[in-house]
């Protein structure tokens, strides 16, 4: 799903920069004008933005001053991705620099300056070994800002596309090892009802990481529990997940109604088109708003490769089928094939969320989940300076982080 040729072509003039003992500094303050401002409340126009040092200067009223002139297209806050297992035929579990750079790569593309390479359930070892790998690729790569952990403690019962040979529950033995590499991990999926869970939720809140709830059979109170020890977001809501069911004589509510009626929890939503319906997308934009929902794509490395390529996923065959990534045999879902800007485009198309509010679900909201509220997620003064530039049909025309133009690169 890469982006039409003519968005590629589409350049504006670049700023100098100049090196420094080895670090970029802009020589002058770059000013990005005539663009039609993406804010939380709205769409605003005659504003520009000043960058300098990397971040977000000032946001005034247009001046007459040499500015980038964006041409009356959107200027958006780039987009923040929690869940990204990988793209262009490389996933997240190869622990290799130029896999992670293919990933962002591909990914910036879509207007994402900010993303969360994603485990699958696979041996601790291994597990441990990526977050070794990504800490190493962080420094040059500034759109990974982290591991989110999907797995292995998730439930047996929904494992989904997750390989269940090595799902394991989260006691001290298993996670003894990831804790020592909690730097670098900014969010962990997990089943709320497996032994230990509710000790490793504190523990990670503790620490300042995101928990979410995810590959789960968890009863109501079950969740209430997990709750009330710090888990606050759902992982690609309405897929492998516990939902209503009978006890007895009563129907209980599983993960799926405690997370949509409780207002302190974000929902992650896969607004592909092809893991859930557009009418389930509307239930749970109704339920939420525009502040509940977290837009994430869930790519994997079949994203961005033609029809009918076949590709391996933790060492499950998959194959990219109409807009999708399945399991080889058919059976299932294995992932989506998006980009950020396929599904924010689908929540606007399909859904009818209006366009700021979508931009809302892709930036702000996921800042704030995992802690970032206060550098990403937003045009305003002190912010990180990442943008993506939108023409009227909502195609990725230019991504920029930290000031610097990644897509188009200057080799495209």
């Amino acid at each position: 799903m890469m982006p039409p040729a003519h968005a590629q072509r589409n350049e504006f003039p670049a700023f100098p920069y100049a090196i420094i003992h080895g670090a970029r500094y802009r020589q002058t303050p770059m000013i990005l004008a005539n663009a039609r401002l993406i804010l939380p409340d709205g769409v605003r126009d005659g504003l520009e933005i000043v960058v300098t040092d990397d971040l977000i200067r000032e946001v005034r009223e247009r001046t007459t001053g040499p500015a980038i002139d964006l041409r009356g297209n959107y200027l958006a806050p780039g987009f923040i991705d929690l869940h990204v297992h990988g793209g262009a035929g490389h996933d997240a579990m190869e622990v290799s620099g130029d896999a992670s750079h293919e990933i962002c790569r591909f990914h910036a593309s879509g207007g994402t300056t900010s993303l969360l390479l994603t485990t699958m359930t696979a041996p601790i070892p291994e597990i441990v070994n990526v977050l070794a790998e990504v800490r190493k690729a962080a420094a040059p790569l500034r759109q990974i800002v982290g591991v989110h952990l999907e797995g292995p403690f998730i439930s047996r019962e929904r494992p989904g596309a997750q390989r269940p040979e090595f799902i394991c529950d989260p006691l001290p033995a298993a996670t003894k090892e990831l804790l020592a590499n909690a730097d670098v991990i900014k969010r962990v999926t997990l089943a709320a009802e497996l032994p230990g869970a509710l000790q490793l939720i504190a523990e990670l809140c503790r620490r300042g990481i995101s928990v979410s709830g995810g590959h789960t059979d968890a009863w109501d109170e079950q969740v209430r529990e997990a709750f009330d020890q710090g888990l606050r977001s759902s992982t690609h809501t309405f897929n492998c997940m516990s939902s209503a069911r009978r006890r007895g004589v009563r129907r209980v509510a599983g993960f799926l109604e405690f997370a949509m009626s409780e207002p302190e929890i974000s929902c992650e939503l896969i607004a592909d088109g092809h893991h859930v319906s557009a009418t389930l997308m509307k239930l749970l934009y109704r339920a939420k708003g525009a502040r509940g929902i977290c837009l994430v794509t869930d790519a994997i490395a079949g994203a961005g490769l033609p029809e009918g390529t076949t590709f391996q996923l933790g060492g499950r065959q998959c194959v990219v089928e109409n807009g999708v990534c399945l399991l080889a045999d058919r059976s299932a879902l294995a992932g989506s094939a998006s980009r950020m800007i396929d599904v924010v485009r689908c929540a606007v198309t399909l859904v009818g969320i209006p366009l700021h509010e979508a931009i809302l679900m892709a930036t702000g909201n996921p800042a704030r989940a995992i802690g970032l509220e206060g550098r990403k997620g937003a045009l305003r003064t002190g912010a990180d300076a990442d943008f993506v530039v939108l023409s009227p049909e909502l195609e990725v025309l230019q991504t920029y982080v930290a000031g610097e133009q990644i897509y188009p690169s200057s080799s495209s």
